[in-house]
């Protein structure tokens, strides 16, 4: 169902738990916690889990079993996010006193710079219900994969492309974004965790129903 008023889509049917298409997948999905660039639990999201549009889900069941061949394990911070949510990040955006978070997240910039530079948008491709935020889990260690700089540091050494890092830092971005693009998804280029199906089926359309298992079954 659509809204009149909006371009937001409320109806979830063609999206389904990612964990029911890729069993091996792992599941931290940040912006339900309090450890996040903002400090609190994000608005739309009602429960840890990863939600996807079918097509996304598929062709990350097919990247899982690659990386499982190789020894590593998907790690998935965050997927579908709903429009709630990113408004949630404009409006904090905005409010110029609550920099909680600053030391951990964006140590060298101020909050307004993180919309100058691309790291949030005003409307995301999570929204679309096919972008994923992930990394690797190294089954012999039971570690993440060592990427030279965690998820959500908005800061140069997170472009996929940033060489100030070790060779091996290096090359497991480079695992991660070799399968990725093998199987359909695109990168871009100041987040070395993110990456869209390149054939979504949803390219201009924006959701905002809450992440939450039980919403999918109604």
């Amino acid at each position: 169902m659509k809204s009149k008023q909006t371009d937001i889509i409320y109806d979830p049917s063609d999206f389904v738990l990612l964990s029911d298409y890729v069993p091996a997948v792992i599941q931290e999905i940040r912006y339900f916690s309090t450890y996040n660039f903002i400090g609190d639990r994000i608005d739309g999201y009602e429960e840890p889990c990863a939600l996807l549009t079918k097509e996304a889900a598929r062709a990350l069941r097919t990247v899982s079993n690659e990386l499982l061949v190789q020894g590593y394990r998907l790690k998935v911070f965050d997927a579908y996010r709903p429009s709630s949510a990113v408004k949630h990040f404009v409006l904090w955006g905005l409010e110029d006193q609550d920099v909680r978070m600053k030391p951990y997240f964006y140590p060298d910039l101020q909050k307004q710079e993180l919309f100058e530079r691309g790291y949030i948008a005003s409307q995301s491709s999570h929204s679309r219900g096919s972008t994923v935020d992930l990394t690797l889990l190294d089954m012999k260690t039971g570690k993440e994969a060592d990427m030279g700089g965690p998820f959500d540091l908005f800061s140069e050494v997170s472009h996929p492309d940033y060489r100030g890092i070790t060779d091996e830092q290096y090359e497991n971005r480079m695992i991660l974004r070799r399968v990725m693009l093998r199987n359909g998804f695109l990168p871009i280029d100041c987040e070395w965790w993110h990456f869209t199906l390149g054939d979504e089926p949803y390219p201009d359309t924006y959701f905002d129903f809450p992440v939450s298992s039980e919403y999918l079954r109604r």
